[in-house]
């Protein structure tokens, strides 16, 4: 099945967008230069006809090299396809410590909708990756929050998550930056809490406000109130 696969999405490359793709996300893999929309459709086609098949395969071919759009394929269809939640779990386990790049992160997370049908299963199982040292399931970790966790329950949790990671990879630190942006789009009232508290790393403090000052879901007088939260990053010397 995986030659097939393969086979379809080879069919599928633009060679323009792997040229793109490939300056965006550089250093992380061989790519195709799929289109996502493209990835998204054919991982619905494969969930519904032969998902267990596909990550079974996916999961046992541990000496194989795989394009990034596979990796990507692999997280969608434990999105798209109807498991049971033990079975989602071992999937997950397969998949989670083979990201090697934001995009097969973020594009897999974001189809894991059944996390919200029952977060109170799932949030705990998001949160063994808090406890990794890998770049990539800190993320997973810090990005799965936000997309599916985001509600008045675990706002605080969330926040308090958030302002404990340390990690210094580059993508961990900015998954948590945009994670708390989006809290405060949503619950402002906590989220300036913290950045009140100065408890963030000052690189991370920063980088949430820009993205926060950037958001057309911001007021602009709520803009300007954060710009005097940002904080001097000082040099160790």
């Amino acid at each position: 099945m995986l030659e097939q696969i393969r086979a379809e999405l080879s069919a599928q490359t633009d060679q323009k967008y792997k040229e793109f793709n490939d300056k965006l996300i550089p250093g992380t893999g061989e790519t195709l230069g799929v289109r996502v929309p493209r990835v998204r459709e054919l991982a619905r086609r494969i969930a519904v006809c032969g998902g267990d098949r596909f990550l079974r395969e996916m999961e046992a071919a541990e000496d194989r090299a795989f394009y990034q759009e596979e990796r990507m394929l692999q997280g969608m269809v434990i999105g798209y396809g109807d498991f049971p939640p033990e079975e989602r779990e071992r999937h997950l386990d397969g998949w989670v410590p083979k990201i090697e790049s934001w995009a097969v992160c973020d594009c897999g997370v974001s189809t894991l909708k059944f996390m919200e049908k029952d977060r109170e299963r799932w949030f705990p199982y998001v949160c063994r990756y808090l406890e990794s040292s890998r770049e990539y399931e800190l993320r997973f970790a810090a990005v799965a929050l936000m997309d599916h966790f985001m509600d008045s329950a675990h706002i605080r949790q969330m926040l308090s998550i958030y302002r404990d990671i340390s990690h210094e990879g580059y993508y961990v630190k900015m998954a948590v930056a945009w994670a708390v942006s989006m809290c405060y789009v949503n619950y402002p009232r906590e989220t300036e809490a913290l950045l009140k508290s100065g408890e963030l790393p000052v690189w991370t403090h920063n980088k949430a406000i820009q993205k926060i000052r950037e958001s057309r879901r911001v007021s602009p007088e709520d803009k300007e109130r954060l710009a005097a939260l940002r904080r001097q990053i000082v040099e160790k010397t």
